[in-house]
């Protein structure tokens, strides 16, 4: 869902803040939390990315969907 912000204070106050940011109701009701970057740094990203590699490489995928495509394997 997209919500359009019109309020010129609303978003100077967004637009200065600089680390995750909670959005309450006028009752002070928890709505959700805006996290404005990743929590994440680029290098953890990275080691991530290293750790958790599965699947099979795109230029394979292909080439089986060809073969089915052609009425071969």
């Amino acid at each position: 869902m997209s919500i359009t912000i019109t309020d010129p204070g609303l978003l100077a106050q967004l637009r200065a803040a600089h680390t995750a940011v909670e959005l309450r109701d006028p009752e002070g009701n928890l709505l959700g939390t805006l996290a404005l970057a990743s929590p994440f740094s680029r290098e953890e990203m990275d080691e991530r990315r290293r750790k958790n590699r599965s699947g099979r490489p795109l230029t394979d995928i292909v080439r089986d969907l060809e073969g089915r495509a052609t009425g071969g394997a």
